[in-house]
């Protein structure tokens, strides 16, 4: 094994590369390649470019990585590994380094001796990314020359040159998004790349990385740039995702194993708080749909946990069964498995399927939980006291549930009094607002088109979520309010909290509360307690949150509504015409009651012009961890985040 190694390392070479088809169809059928064309499809893009530099990083020849946004927001890619092989495909008959750009499932991945351990194994990452460009440059530094290659929507311009000698090594690739494909936008996010690089640092410690913004000049003159580095690893990246929840035990379990060439490391946690978070990796890919290494580390602390628990008498008074749900609140982990013939189920990696990784990675974790709970015995008794919090708390939340269930069948139909439901019945054209205030609520009754959207009046500050055991959500009037209105549900299949959408009643639900401090509030905490109890809803794209105008600027008869300050201001352009008008007045919208039910209908609910943002999650990670501050007990990490984002917030006085 260790001549294979060393061979792979020295000749690594054109014959590595092996070509099993075209690459016709991805620019037909991109989503089938890269999940969709939207925001997230074009960020995957860099995911695959970045994804073969670190396979490098693991192959063991490549530390540092940098990711720069242009101008024209095109991106560069740039790493110090070995360089894409650029010698004559035996089989093709043309640069290996074309082959790669160009034919699909073509790479070294399909070769063991290459790479032990990949992330992009299917081979259609970076050909993809070619046939999805406008433009596309790649430079290559290896065997002390300097290569490059320019292609068009996935055609070479020409062969690859040769540009002269280098002492560097590496590779450097540049593509434009093709508009074309991408019809949404082509605008890149600094803040999404920024999250998904933060991963990587974490989940190869060691690994320098760095990401550019050449769009954003810093007051000093130079680019605004993030460099991402850690040598503490998984470790680390659990106190980060947890720095805004108090912790429960003083450091995080961290596991380190490995079995069968599978290598497992899991970093674990608890808190005082009441989610779960687990997320997993296998070779670096998150896999948001987990899998089986997710599947075995459950296993692993269900089992320990209940043990111990047991065989110290700890659960002997309880009253109720426990369950392995009742293990995972309060604990926030990460789980990460190198494999080196991962089967995915799809391109975009979501979920793992390999049946042995699950007994590998819960051996793993046992072995190490074991030995942490005899060691540590106080720490075990604070886990297994939440454990049984946990139980209880369940168990109020069934019976709470059930009660609320048991109400709705009693009452006929269940739907809430307040409700102001519409005359069709289909979910697909229906819509429902969820309201401010009840005075709020009565202009939208009277502005709706009652045909199609319903109002929900929401009173007062719904429960801030975060900070309170379920069952509680199920006493607070204007959540049950919710529940019932949208006739969604929470059900226990197989031990795991299910949210059922079968009979959702609206498939757009709209969060409209006032453009002031107090109305963003109660929309965090709208936002909050769907992201906690009705995920499935944002990630199917039915929550959306209304923009009603800022101002109204008239003069006379006329008038012009305005979203932004830039708008406001054209408009009293528009109407002065480049004199002095004192004519002209400027109404700020402060609260939806300040409008009229026609202005609101035309400014807000008129589909035909209104403004809204649908509520997505780009990253469920940063996402959760952002919520928990926002929503959280600790004041210092919330007083930082608005402090460093403060010029984004427009905050009245």
């Amino acid at each position: 094994m260790s001549d294979n190694k060393d061979l792979s390392k020295n000749n690594y070479g054109a014959d590595n590369i092996q070509a099993l088809e075209g690459l016709e169809a991805v620019r037909m059928r991109p989503g089938m390649y890269i999940g969709s064309t939207d925001t997230k499809g074009l960020h995957h893009l860099v995911w695959e470019v970045i994804d073969n530099s670190i396979d490098e990083h693991l192959a063991g020849h490549c530390s540092k990585i940098t990711t720069t946004i242009h101008k024209d927001n095109s991106i560069t890619v740039q790493d110090n590994g070995r360089g894409i092989p650029t010698g004559m495909h035996e089989k093709l008959q043309k640069s290996a380094l074309e082959v790669v750009m160009t034919v699909l499932h073509a790479g070294g991945k399909f070769d063991k001796d290459t790479y032990k351990v990949s992330g992009g194994l299917h081979g259609v990452g970076v050909s993809c990314v070619n046939a999805l460009s406008d433009y596309v440059r790649v430079e290559v530094h290896r065997d002390g020359k300097y290569f490059e290659q320019e292609y068009s929507k996935g055609i070479p311009l020409g062969p690859v040159k040769t540009l002269g000698d280098s002492d560097k090594k590496g590779t450097q690739v540049t593509f434009k998004p093709d508009p074309t494909i991408f019809t949404e936008t082509t605008e890149y996010s600094f803040t999404i790349l920024a999250a998904r690089i933060r991963e990587l640092a974490y989940l190869n410690k060691g690994l320098n990385l760095t990401l550019i913004d050449e769009r954003e000049v810093t007051e000093d003159g130079a680019f605004k740039f993030q460099d991402f580095y850690s040598t503490g690893g998984l470790k680390e990246f659990v106190k980060y995702l947890d720095e805004t929840r108090p912790p429960l035990i003083e450091e995080p379990i961290h596991v380190i194993g490995k079995e069968d060439n599978v290598e497992v490391e899991v970093a674990m946690q608890y808190n005082t708080g009441y989610q779960e978070n687990i997320f997993s990796y296998v070779n670096n890919i998150n896999t948001r749909e987990g899998g089986t290494h997710v599947a075995g580390f459950r296993r692993a602390i269900t089992r320990l946990f209940k043990q111990y628990g047991d065989d110290n008498g700890m659960f002997a008074k309880l009253k109720i069964e426990i369950s392995g749900e009742d293990f995972k609140e309060g604990l926030t982990a990460i789980v990460s498995v190198k494999v080196p013939e991962p089967q995915f189920k799809g391109q975009t990696k979501g979920e793992l399927g390999n049946s042995e990784v699950t007994g590998i990675v819960s051996r793993c974790v046992g072995d190490v939980l074991k030995a942490y709970l005899e060691e540590n015995p106080i720490m075990a008794r604070r886990i297994i006291d939440k454990v049984i919090l946990a139980a209880t708390a369940r168990h109020a939340a069934r019976k709470a549930r059930e009660m609320v269930q048991r109400k709705n069948v009693l009452t006929g139909s269940g739907l809430p009094g307040k409700l102001s439901d519409c005359s069709s019945k289909d979910p697909n054209e229906s819509e429902i607002f969820l309201v401010e205030g009840d005075s709020a609520g009565g202009t939208a009754k009277q502005g709706r088109d009652r045909n199609f959207q319903a109002i929900l009046p929401l009173r007062g500050k719904i429960l801030n979520v975060e900070k309170a055991m379920e069952y509680r959500i199920y006493e607070n009037e204007e959540i049950k309010n919710m529940f019932t209105a949208l006739g969604v549900s929470i059900e226990e299949k197989d031990g795991e909290k299910i949210l059922n959408v079968e009979k959702l009643r609206y498939h757009k639900v709209v969060i409209m509360c006032d453009a002031d401090v107090d109305g963003s509030h109660i929309s965090t905490l709208i936002m909050t307690f769907f992201f906690r109890y009705m995920k499935p809803l944002i990630e199917n794209g039915n929550i959306y949150i209304a923009a009603p105008p800022l101002y109204q600027v008239k003069k006379g008869k006329n008038f012009i509504y305005c979203w932004t300050d830039d708008e406001r201001k054209a408009a009293i352009e528009h109407y002065a015409n480049g004199k002095e008008d004192n004519s002209i007045k400027t109404q700020r919208y402060k609260g939806l009651g300040e409008m009229n039910a026609e202005q609101l209908w035309e400014t807000t609910m008129d589909p035909s012009v209104r403004i809204l943002r649908q509520v997505t999650i780009n990253d469920a990670m940063e996402a959760d961890r952002i919520f928990s501050m926002l929503m959280g007990d600790e004041v210092p990490p919330r007083r930082q985040f608005i402090e460093e984002n403060a010029k984004y917030a427009k905050i009245d006085a």
